[in-house]
């Protein structure tokens, strides 16, 4: 298994030291001055000794939630794109979250296309239609792959005008004269941009067009991956209660397109039991394996306290 276990937090304890034996041991004898005896017990103590204050209070260990947003957010706001733009689809496993759902709308003004282009399909992922305002001004994106990663988004909570985009890319122009891509569209001839929109021809369904250009990349390398994937991502709805096991152990599969797929797919069966397994893998070596499992925890930690909180209230009316 790829992943580790979760970080520890170190507890500090405060010590009831004895005093030095040479001052315990001192007594006053004759012919030594009382001045000689305090300048004796005001000496300073070596580094090892106590130094009799107390020890602050130990630092609080993190919780799972903690951990895992703390994990999302420093990612989202950190220097590397590529990691940006992982953590910002992961968001998309984040429905009704506010803070989700803020941090996605943030991604949509960033400097990168890849990261705009997440913060659109983690907002049609969750289904925020509180955000289709900023959705529809991403149609206006320069790059034709924020656009599309918009349309697709609005589409997906059916708002119509994500047909002017789809319209665009096969007449080559705009509903109402916009036009800002059609200059743009010559690159859908180039494959590499294909792949790279997530429409590469051959593949058929890519269950992994959240993770991006990096995932078809490496999907030249390992062929039976994107099958697999596939796979897992299908088994999201399977009511069969065994399924949960049959991810968690693809969860550590040695392709990292699998195993976020697995992940994912956990994530939507909303089976707490897969709490466990799901939290190991925020410390996976591959960032978009990590944010997909934060992103998962968070998901199956509320799942969790819905369902504890729907049976106290349960238990309340049955009593009375």
């Amino acid at each position: 298994m790829r992943a580790i276990g979760l970080g520890s937090a170190l507890l500090a304890f405060s010590i009831s030291w004895p005093q030095s034996s040479g001052i315990l041991e001192s007594t006053r004898q004759p012919g030594v001055d009382e001045q000689s005896q305090t300048k004796a017990a005001d000496t300073p103590q070596s580094p090892d000794a106590p130094s009799g204050k107390p020890q602050a209070s130990p630092a609080r260990p993190q919780s799972p939630k903690e951990e895992a947003w703390q994990t999302l957010e420093a990612a989202c706001a950190g220097s590397k794109v590529a990691e940006r733009e992982s953590a910002t689809f992961a968001l998309g496993l984040l429905r009704n979250d506010a803070k989700a759902r803020k941090l996605a709308e943030r991604a949509l003004s960033d400097a990168k296309a890849e990261v705009r282009s997440a913060g659109a399909a983690a907002l049609g992922e969750m289904g925020s239609r509180r955000s289709i305002p900023k959705l529809r001004k991403a149609l206006d994106d320069k790059d034709p792959s924020v656009a599309l990663a918009a349309a697709h988004a609005l589409h997906r909570m059916h708002d119509k005008s994500s047909y002017e985009v789809f319209y665009e890319v096969l007449t080559k122009q705009r509903k109402g004269g916009k036009g800002l891509l059609s200059s743009q569209m010559s690159t859908l001839s180039d494959p590499k941009k294909v792949a790279q929109l997530g429409l590469e021809a051959g593949i058929g369904f890519i269950p992994f067009a959240r993770l991006g250009w990096r995932a078809v990349r490496e999907v030249r390398k390992d062929d039976s991956s994107p099958v697999r994937a596939a796979s897992a991502l299908a088994l999201a709805e399977d009511p069969d209660p065994a399924t949960t096991k049959v991810l968690a152990d693809q969860a550590g599969d040695n392709s990292w397109i699998v195993r976020a797929a697995a992940l994912e797919a956990l994530a939507k069966r909303g089976d707490p039991s897969a709490l466990d397994t799901v939290k190991l893998y925020i410390l996976d070596e591959k960032d978009v394996v990590r944010y997909t499992a934060a992103a998962a925890t968070l998901r199956l930690l509320a799942t969790k306290e819905a369902r504890l909180s729907a049976n106290s209230k349960d238990q309340l009316t049955m009593e009375k």
